[in-house]
């Protein structure tokens, strides 16, 4: 059979076979072209946009409940994400059944929470239902030149770190301190009118002033009214509750001023410093079911001085809140509060505004007396790793960039303060914060005593109302207990 030849030469069935050829070709571009950008634009999610011939990028995916934190954490998002070349993608979820969402999507969905935040005080529940995983830090970020001890403590569950520590939450002691100066320029006052009155001349007097001779108590006082002010207003911030009673005792109160301390006796949170270093649920841990003692004489008797107060700063438990004491302290009606670190803000915005019109002072909770030490409760927010992810290695790198190198505008952006020491420096008032953290007390988070608070609240409220101490602190301790396998105080 012949061969057909074109009129210039050219074997026509070969430039056929060709032509089929480079169309079959240019159908597999295409076809390629297409399947290409259809894996592109199925990943909606990627902010840089597409392009062909990509692989598509690693993804965590990142829940939290708190609404504040949403422009901050998707910035974060971002810059870890330019950073490694991954996508983070933030998800806001409601507060309502938080951890059973997350095990529902753990369990069921195609986008598992890779990473979330979580209060320390349900760690110990997020652990048990695997939702929490072992903190891989192979760089050495949680250690005591980061974060203090109390934020360690809170992240860690039976001896393993189960998260990483983002933000805090406790209380301390504020004052206004035009208030305490008045207060120091009427004892300097008092000082002064003691001085010049006369004393008795008689010879027993005069011989005592010679035996004396050159003794110390007998050299002419040569402070300046300006130093003794100052030796004054060292005194007003109280070390202990007693200082504050003598306060109260001696102070003549400027007009306006309703009560010389007033806090918020309805909420535990602001009460528990009172008995926080002698009431043990946990230890600082707060995971060890074996080391329970509530019923001792130190707490009985730290009850027993909270009970006294009431006698001194009158304050109707049922009627409080926290926002009308922030309010009455702003308005100038308080010397002393107890309040979280919200405080700074209100009151920085309230000075730029006009509304308070004084200074104000922070210093940590006082003492219950010489004896008996204070120490407030702290709640720490940590991220927790998901036991479900598959990429625990990318999702403990993104907590760890989170809690160490993300911290700068954290508080700026949100109003949370951030549990790395290296945060907020510069800020003076919650340095102060950042010492009483330091010393505090974490949440437990045994799920056994998870209800402890609401009892220890109700307890305060009838402690605070005249109710025996003895009896209420020995039922809440027999029931504590009991709901941890029956475990007895440790003496």
């Amino acid at each position: 059979m012949e061969t057909a030849v074109g009129g210039n030469g050219v074997n026509i069935s070969m430039y056929f076979k060709k032509r089929l050829i480079a169309v079959l070709l240019l159908f597999c571009m295409t076809g390629a072209v297409i399947y290409g950008s259809t894996l592109e634009i199925k990943g909606e999610d990627d902010e840089t946009g597409f392009s062909l011939f990509t692989s598509k990028k690693d993804t965590l995916y990142f829940w939290y409940s708190d609404e504040t934190l949403t422009d901050y954490l998707n910035s974060a998002a971002v810059a870890f994400g330019e950073g490694r070349n991954v996508r983070v993608i933030p998800q806001l979820t409601s507060e309502s059944e938080y951890l059973e969402a997350i095990n529902e999507a753990s369990l069921h969905s195609d986008h598992i929470p890779d990473v979330y935040l979580l209060s320390n005080d349900s760690l110990g529940k997020a652990y048990m239902a695997g939702l929490a995983s072992e903190v891989r830090d192979p760089g050495g970020v949680l250690n005591a030149g980061n974060f203090p001890e109390a934020a360690v403590s809170a992240v860690t569950y039976k001896n393993m770190q189960a998260a990483w520590p983002l933000y805090y939450e406790t209380s301390v002691l504020i004052y206004n301190e035009t208030y305490l100066k008045e207060w120091a320029r009427q004892q300097v006052e008092k000082e002064s009118l003691e001085d010049t009155e006369p004393e008795e001349d008689t010879q027993e007097g005069a011989e005592e002033a010679a035996e004396e001779g050159n003794d110390e108590g007998s050299q002419e006082d040569t402070r300046t009214e300006e130093e003794k002010l100052q030796e004054y207003m060292l005194q007003a911030i109280p070390l202990t509750v007693d200082n504050i009673i003598n306060i109260a005792d001696t102070f003549d109160v400027p007009e306006g001023v309703e009560a010389v301390m007033k806090w918020d006796v309805s909420d535990i949170f602001y009460n528990y410093w009172i008995v926080g270093n002698h009431m043990i649920v946990g230890g600082d841990p707060g995971d060890d079911e074996t080391n329970i003692n509530i019923y001792n004489d130190e707490t009985k008797e730290c009850l027993e001085v909270y009970k006294a107060l009431n006698q001194f700063f009158y304050i109707e438990s049922e009627t409080v809140t926290y926002e009308s004491v922030v309010q009455d302290f702003i308005d100038g009606k308080l010397v002393f509060t107890i309040a979280t670190t919200d405080i700074v803000k209100h009151l920085e915005e309230a000075k730029a505004d006009g509304s308070f019109a004084y200074d104000y002072g922070i210093a940590l909770v006082p003492d219950i007396n010489e004896r008996l030490d204070s120490r407030s409760v702290s709640v720490t927010t940590g991220v927790v790793v998901n036991g479900y992810s598959v990429q625990k290695d990318l999702a403990n790198e993104f907590a760890s960039f989170l809690v160490n190198e993300y911290t700068d505008t954290l508080y700026e952006r949100t109003g949370k303060v951030s549990s790395n020491l290296s945060a907020n420096t510069d800020n003076g008032p919650l340095s102060v914060f950042m010492i009483e953290y330091a010393y505090s007390i974490p949440l437990p988070k045994m799920i056994e005593t998870s209800n402890f608070w609401i009892h220890l609240e109700i307890l305060f409220s009838k402690v605070w109302n005249g109710e025996d101490v003895e009896t209420l602190l020995n039922g809440l301790s027999e029931q504590i207990k009991t709901q941890a396998g029956g475990i007895a105080d440790q003496s």
